[in-house]
């Protein structure tokens, strides 16, 4: 018998007609630019070569997309059984994130029609840290398809096969939870290599991989409380607030572990200055601030982090600092030679083909939990998951 079941409401809403106008836009905007080459909707240019398909798409949409990754640590790492329940849902928004992030990839490759040279090994760059993360990217979705089929198994009643796939299911969830520990970390290796074209506030010769690899768990783990906090509005169910204040008290031993790290980089290379000029990436920075702020003052107090709004808050407000931290450090901090002239604004085609994508992802994401089991369900069934397995 399962312990996990569809969320029984409507697919044809006016929230997912919405969703797939939005999504059918993008698609035809992306079918132009494949026609007609990046110059032809995007901003871009040679000072600028990455914008918001790279920024937000790949870097704060995968550190979104690590829910899966998040809970997997706390789960089987920290062996924290009891968390369980959130574990498919989880897993659904990680493959979806991760499913946007490697299609921004090949929308924003400039010769997409080379793709394949990614699998060459006599065109491959063994010393490139893009590689390291495309390649781990691509293997990730692999593997959490695979986690994730359990799922579909169940919604076919192809139970045996089920039963055999859990039996090996330890293994991938082991290359699972290493994966995206290697390309996150790379993400800040991507960083150092840049160099000097890095604002000083979000510059670190040292600890750009940690604090890239703990901002993405962190930013995971808030998203699992987002996720969990919305389905029980949308959907009027029960509040698992007693398992997503124990994932708020996990994110908020990250936060510290970050905000520590982040803050004696800055003072111990002084550029605190940089801070306070009054000028758009200082401000961007004291409102990244702010926005980690909120949440690690909600989390700390024990009498807030077990109340659903208070933990909506504190998972919300974690999500958009993470993203504006990773927004700054590889779009909005970054700098050019001072003698180019160039700048760089998205271009509406270029929103517009984000705000689709994640509109698709959302639509696939309302679909799937409508059509397979994926939460949990209700009535005390999280305490008798755990109680079954011990």
């Amino acid at each position: 018998m399962s312990h996990y079941k569809k969320l029984d409401h409507k697919l044809l809403t006016l929230p997912t007609a919405l969703l797939s106008l939005a999504a059918i836009t993008s698609l035809t905007i992306i079918g132009y630019r494949f026609l007609n080459g990046l110059g032809s909707v995007t901003n871009l240019n040679d000072v600028y070569p990455w914008g918001i398909w790279v920024a937000f798409d790949i870097v704060v949409g995968t550190a979104f997309a690590c829910g899966g990754y998040a809970l997997a640590l706390v789960v089987y790492i920290l062996n924290k059984g009891k968390y369980h329940p959130l574990i498919r849902p989880a897993l659904l928004t990680s493959l979806l994130g991760y499913a946007m992030g490697a299609v921004s990839a090949f929308i924003d490759m400039g010769r997409f029609y080379n793709f394949y040279y990614l699998f060459n090994p006599n065109q491959i760059n063994l010393n490139s840290v893009m590689l390291e993360i495309a390649l781990c990217v691509m293997a990730y979705i692999l593997v959490m398809f695979i986690e994730f089929m359990p799922a579909m198994l169940e919604k076919f009643k192809k139970f045996a096969l089920k039963e055999k796939l859990e039996k090996v299911l330890f293994v991938f969830i082991a290359i699972g939870a290493l994966l995206p520990t290697m390309h996150q970390s790379s993400l800040g290796s991507l960083l150092i290599a840049a160099g000097q074209k890095v604002y000083p506030l979000w510059q670190s010769l040292y600890f750009q991989p940690i604090l890239a690899l703990s901002s993405a768990i962190i930013m995971g783990m808030s998203i699992v409380i987002w996720e969990g906090s919305m389905v029980t509005v949308v959907y009027k169910r029960q509040p698992e607030t007693h398992l997503l204040k124990g994932v708020g008290q996990f994110a908020l031993y990250l936060l510290l572990f970050f905000l520590v790290i982040r803050l004696f980089d800055i003072t111990n290379r002084g550029v605190w200055g940089l801070a306070f000029q009054g000028d758009y990436r200082g401000n961007m920075f004291l409102l990244e601030m702010v926005l980690f702020l909120i949440p690690t003052y909600i989390l700390i107090s024990p009498s807030l982090r077990k109340r659903g709004p208070q933990l909506m808050v504190a998972g919300t407000s974690l999500l958009l600092a993470g993203a504006l931290y990773r927004l700054n450090a590889f779009l909005i901090g970054w700098v050019p030679n001072p003698a180019d002239t160039y700048s760089y604004f998205p271009s509406v085609p270029e929103l517009m083909v984000t705000i689709g994508l994640v509109a698709l992802e959302l639509l696939v994401y309302v679909v799937v939990i409508k059509m397979f089991p994926i939460w949990p369900k209700e009535h005390g069934e999280a305490a008798q998951i755990l109680h079954e397995s011990g």
